[in-house]
């Protein structure tokens, strides 16, 4: 066995209409529960995803029912047969995304061993975001007894030769999906990855994982870092060999497709006049902008060096004073804007990170504020199609 961490796996994948099958990654659209409502009405009476995740619109203080009715499904959807099983498989992604380009990456299974969050982590595997550890234990409830898992985590590797992922665009692949994604999601096809081109992409990764020295840092989480971070807890609870890997999707982060977003903030129950005023106080200088808009109101505000880095802990200690105030993070210029033309509320649009900085970044600083960086807007965002057991 290799020790790069990355592995193929027993994958799952099932005998109905995709179209319906596949919906958008649950921390999406956490604002708007009418994109969950179409998609419940989309997938109605056929067998989905939707019917196995707990859309994180709708957490709440409470979701035992919810979990336990997930739980039930996936019994049912295995219990059915509804799953054709790929053992020791890989699956070569290719997502064209809604705007025309396309997306490649690589499914597998990741050791959750080499994977940790924590602060100075020098994991192979490590997170790029901060891990907010009281998001934790609900994911926790909703993994720990699922018979299945579904991934929407995208992992990023730095080969700027592009030796792991893009020759699989030539290889003569057996495709095994094909089909439009709904809401406005783009396309996707998956195509079986030949035992000789898994171990070229294994031999691949292990000279990237050579190349980065001491310590490498070979994958950095792209998104999902809370859903691997769950996974990594579930394990640590119950380690079983099931339960030691996660499924996921590997990515380059030099794919010209793959484009960072901020992700941007929304304010409720605020007293809109007084944080605009103390937002105004705090930023007065530097090149980088953020952006606020009202209901009534817009104006702009002065920072410099990575912007989310100075405006996250204003809005903490600006809650931490005001405890009814809540902060959504928000995928897309037009959602925040249109989340913003409500009573008592702010949004807040303002530049981002470069791609290029991330593996730098977190090479030499550790993880980044949370929620800096978005991989696309929501509708590029992962879909679930894939499928592993965990018991």
């Amino acid at each position: 066995m290799n020790n790069i961490g990355f592995y193929p796996a027993d994958i799952l994948l099932p005998d109905c209409e995709y179209e319906k099958w596949s919906v958008v990654a649950c921390d999406q659209f956490t604002s708007e529960p009418k994109y969950w409502s179409d998609t419940a009405e989309i997938t109605k009476g056929a067998p989905s995803t939707y019917s196995l995740v707990l859309p994180e619109a709708y957490l709440s203080a409470d979701n035992s029912s919810y979990i336990e009715s997930i739980n039930r499904n996936m019994t049912k959807y295995l219990d059915d047969g509804l799953f054709n099983e790929y053992k020791d498989a890989m699956i070569f992604v290719e997502r064209t995304l809604p705007k025309g380009k396309v997306r490649y990456g690589i499914i597998g299974a990741v050791d959750l061993k080499e994977y940790d969050f924590s602060v100075g982590s020098k994991s192979l595997v490590r997170a790029t975001e901060g891990t907010v550890l009281e998001r934790i234990p609900p994911r926790v409830e909703i993994r720990k007894d699922a018979p299945l898992e579904l991934p929407h985590i995208m992992l990023l590797v730095d080969d700027i030769e592009k030796t792991v992922i893009e020759p699989l665009k030539n290889a003569d692949l057996k495709v095994v999906y094909d089909f439009e994604l709904m809401q406005g999601g783009g396309h996707l096809k998956g195509s079986l990855i030949s035992k000789e081109m898994q171990d070229s992409i294994l031999s691949a990764l292990t000279q990237l994982m050579e190349k980065a020295g001491n310590d490498p840092l070979l994958f950095a989480v792209g998104d999902g870092n809370h859903s691997l971070a769950t996974a990594r807890t579930c394990y640590l609870n119950d380690p079983t060999e099931l339960n030691r890997y996660a499924l996921v999707e590997v990515v380059n982060i030099h794919d010209e497709a793959l484009e960072f977003e901020p992700i941007y903030r929304v304010l409720f129950n605020v007293d809109t006049k007084d944080f605009v005023s103390k937002l105004s106080a705090e930023f007065t200088d530097g090149p980088k902008t953020i952006e606020w808009y009202t209901k009534d109101s817009k104006g702009v505000v002065h920072t410099s060096g990575l912007t989310v880095g100075s405006l996250q802990p204003f809005i903490d200690a600006y809650i931490k004073d005001n405890p009814n105030v809540v902060c959504d993070y928000i995928h897309g210029i037009d959602s925040t804007l249109s989340l913003s033309k409500e009573d008592n509320r702010v949004g807040l649009i303002f530049d981002g990170m470069d791609k290029s900085e991330l593996f730098p970044f977190v090479n030499e600083k550790g993880s980044l504020p949370r929620k800096t960086f978005s991989m696309g807007e929501a509708e590029s965002k992962r879909y679930y199609c894939e499928a592993r057991k965990i018991k």
